[in-house]
């Protein structure tokens, strides 16, 4: 199993609209290509303004497939300018769990 991990820092004061468009609209377009959602979170302490959201997938090709597949979809294109101008930094980190992780795949 791996894990993408991709963290937003978002303009001072948009998470609140980041959310909304994300909950109504986004979210449905993405787990119906990415498929294993782990958690969507924002930050409460610490750097403010930020967003991070964990998939998980079977393998790098099986991420790679699905993400295609994303990008492709009509839906998500038109979605995408709701979002893009919030965002002022993406970083995106792909993780495998150790083998006595909860989530690796021994269990």
């Amino acid at each position: 199993m791996f894990y993408e991990i991709r963290t937003y820092r978002l303009k001072n004061g948009t998470i609140p609209q980041y959310l909304k468009v994300v909950e109504e609209e986004g979210i449905e377009i993405q787990k119906s290509h990415l498929g294993m959602l782990v958690g969507y979170f924002f930050s409460e302490i610490g750097t403010i303004n930020e967003i991070v959201h964990i998939w998980a997938f079977a393998s790098l090709d099986d991420r790679e497939a699905r993400r295609q597949r994303l990008l492709a979809d009509p839906r998500w294109q038109a979605f995408l300018p709701k979002i893009r101008d919030l965002i002022e930094v993406a970083e995106n980190k792909i993780m495998k769990p150790a083998n006595f992780s909860p989530r690796s795949e021994a269990h």
